[in-house]
This record gives C-alpha cells, structure tokens and sequence, in this order.
C-alpha cells in the first residue's frame, strides 16, 4: 500500500486540493457524487488522498482534459 493511499485529507486540504467550497463538497456526497469521508471521531471527518486524486483525474478526463 503506497503513502499516499494511507493519508487522510481533512475538509480545507480537501478544498484546497479540488477549488471547490465546502458546500458544494457534501452536495456531491450526497448526490453520489464524491467519495464518502470517513469518520475519524465524533466530530472530525476526512478523505483518503488517492480517492480524492481518483475523482479529481474522473473531472478531468470527462471534461476532455488530461490528467499531469
């Protein structure tokens, strides 16, 4: 298992990573749209780097760009 499939994003990497706010994150969790995060305590949620890499290469790819 590579480092980057152990590493745990929290919400502002998450932002940071794919420009879009918060919001607009969890209506794509609850559209299907975005990997589910995972639950790390009660009130502290996060995603797994390469689930985050894999739907950012997806957008990519499907608006015909491609992926570095």
């Amino acid at each position: 298992m590579s480092d980057k499939s152990k590493t745990i994003l929290r919400m502002p990497k998450v932002t940071d990573k794919i420009g879009l706010k918060k919001s607009s994150i969890y209506q794509l969790i609850k559209d299907g749209k975005f990997p589910k995060p995972i639950q790390l305590t009660a009130n502290a949620v996060g995603w797994y780097e390469h689930e985050v890499d894999a739907w950012l290469e997806s957008r990519v790819r499907a608006l015909g760009g491609e992926v570095a």
